[in-house]
């Protein structure tokens, strides 16, 4: 009797094997990654949803921070920053760990040899698919945190406990903002993804060719923060027009209207433009703090670094 050929499992064809632990261990480096950095660049995205929502008064980053530190006090620089700290560690929580969940999916679906073959297109599905449950865990933080951010001082509360005893204020809380937070993430987290696994893998192909546990951590990690800020730039333009329409609706005018309608009042070049440079610089950093954080609580944990499959 001949016998029965094993089944391919992308889970276990890794070393360390991809077992529930390894995935908790990457869900929490998730946390760590998304939770520790969106909060501390908060004063970053205080300026930058201001910018989008009321442009005429708010032109430039540190422009808009002096405006609001003289207005509102030094303060306001990282007001909702706890419902950013609890959204965005939710959110990476679902987004690295269900990235690995899925990668490993797609692949034993796809079989060995197609799994490295089309590994790009198991990149974009597996990134995709965990954005989409990242996002609706994110979506009502997310909702508040632009509430407090773009409203007049003095319209809402800033405290946390206080905006969400508020939170009724909120038009369409908890989850209205998903669709626009779907057309943000999702191809920001496709492209986040993708290109950092690219990047990674031109790195260890063309500039570091010998073996990759042959380099140090630190050159290892530098690889990862380098690959991941480069990632991080392409994940700000592509997802610009979208983060701009979810800024637009913690302003008090645009209540009740449309994304399409909302769209169509700023015109395309205030979509794109608008309080992009301090999204990019924003995003830039994050992306590669995030891969960082990430990389070192994996490495910490006897993970090893990400990116860059090879055959």
């Amino acid at each position: 009797m001949s016998e029965t050929k094993k089944v391919w499992n992308a889970r276990y064809s890794h070393s360390p094997p991809h077992t529930n632990d390894y995935y908790a261990k990457c869900a929490f480096g998730g946390i760590l990654a998304c939770g520790v950095t969106h909060t501390a660049v908060t004063p970053l995205d205080v300026v930058k949803v201001n910018m989008q929502v009321n442009p005429k008064k708010f032109s430039g980053l540190f422009s808009g921070m002096g405006i609001l530190a003289r207005e509102e006090g030094s303060a306001a620089l990282v007001k909702g920053w706890a419902p950013t700290c609890i959204g965005y560690s939710l959110q990476g929580m679902f987004k690295f760990g269900l990235y690995e969940v899925f990668k490993d999916y797609y692949s034993t679906l796809a079989g060995e040899e197609n799994a490295f073959k089309y590994r790009g297109l198991i990149y974009l599905a597996g990134s995709a698919s965990a954005e989409f449950f990242a996002d609706v865990a994110l979506c009502p933080w997310e909702m508040m945190k632009v509430k407090i951010q773009s409203s007049e001082a003095g319209t809402f509360p800033t405290g946390f406990g206080a905006a969400l005893a508020a939170r009724g204020q909120i038009d369409g809380f908890p989850f209205g903002s998903v669709v626009p937070l779907w057309s943000r993430q999702i191809p920001y987290t496709m492209a986040k993804f993708y290109f950092f696994e690219k990047v990674v893998e031109g790195f260890y192909t063309y500039v570091f060719t010998k073996p990759r546990d042959s380099y140090s951590k630190t050159t290892q990690l530098g690889v990862t923060f380098a690959s991941g800020y480069a990632a991080g730039v392409i994940c700000a333009l592509v997802s610009q027009p979208a983060d701009n329409l979810v800024s637009q609706m913690g302003k008090p005018s645009n209540k009740g209207k449309s994304f399409a309608t909302m769209a169509a009042e700023q015109g395309a070049t205030a979509l794109f433009f608008n309080g992009l440079g301090p999204r990019v610089l924003m995003i830039g950093t994050l992306t590669g703090l995030q891969w960082y954080i990430y990389d070192a609580w994996k490495t910490a944990m006897g993970m090893g670094t990400s990116g860059g499959v090879k055959k």
